[in-house]
């Protein structure tokens, strides 16, 4: 299970400190799939960097299935299972997809391996093993990778930070394939970021943070109906302010 109490994430800006996670309070059951959305800003991505490590919380305490992670580096979390897919993936001239995957795995993995973890990500192993990780790929092939990476490392707890960011139709379409595959097996939990409707529906659980808080979790059927009224309420207070300067 992880269990979050009272996190806070904090900066000092100019004499004022602004508060950007302010009392998280969250348990995930063991194997859930759960989608976190909210506007942006609202400190969704800044919530997983502090669960993987990228970033130090200023209060509360995260615990991953009895092991305290609030202060332990990235690469003690990654031991204990915990994985991150980021937003904008990195890019390594000189190492290969292979290399990659063998680094992500922590062992020289079969070619049928290799295969297998690129397929559920859409690629296949022979236009791509030996690519270099560099400029030469695109944003969807270099995302799709890097899910790749995560599931080499068969991490007991994976984080993806807005997966469909920066890819073409086909390459969502698959990637929604994979998460649907990976949920059904139900031997990881699951924390992905997004805004997307589809990955909305897949989830168990849909959280929504705004201004640093939970404001809302639910099922896709409680939460989706929310999100769809609070957005066209949004789009006709903007029409009826554009209609109202127009008479002016």
């Amino acid at each position: 299970m992880l269990k979050i109490e009272n996190l806070q994430y904090s900066v000092a800006q100019e004499g004022k400190t602004t508060g950007i996670l302010r009392g998280i309070d969250l348990n995930v059951e063991q194997n859930h799939f759960m989608v976190i959305t909210g506007p942006n800003g609202g400190g969704k991505t800044t919530l997983a960097k502090c669960i993987m490590g990228l970033a130090e919380p200023t209060g509360g305490s995260i615990v991953w299935n009895g092991h305290g992670l609030t202060h332990l580096s990235i690469t003690e979390r990654a031991r204990l299972g915990v994985r991150y897919g980021f937003q904008q993936p990195p890019r390594f001239k000189g190492i290969t997809v292979r290399d990659l995957l063998t680094v992500a795995a922590g062992k020289d993995l079969s070619h049928s391996e290799e295969c297998a973890l690129l397929t559920q990500v859409g690629l296949c192993a022979k236009d791509y093993l030996n690519r270099e990780v560099d400029t030469s790929l695109s944003g969807g092939e270099l995302k799709r990778i890097e899910i790749a990476t995560v599931l080499a490392g068969k991490a007991s707890l994976m984080i993806f930070d807005e997966p469909e960011a920066g890819i073409d139709l086909w390459s969502f379409t698959r990637l929604t394939e994979t998460f649907g595959k990976l949920r059904d097996r139900r031997n990881a939990t699951i924390l992905i970021i997004s805004h997307q409707e589809r990955i909305l529906s897949m989830a168990d659980t849909i959280l929504m943070v705004s201004d640093g808080k939970i404001t809302g979790r639910g099922t896709p059927e409680e939460i989706l109906p929310q999100i769809t009224g609070e957005t066209v309420c949004f789009c006709k207070a903007l029409d009826g302010n554009a209609e109202g300067g127009a008479k002016v």
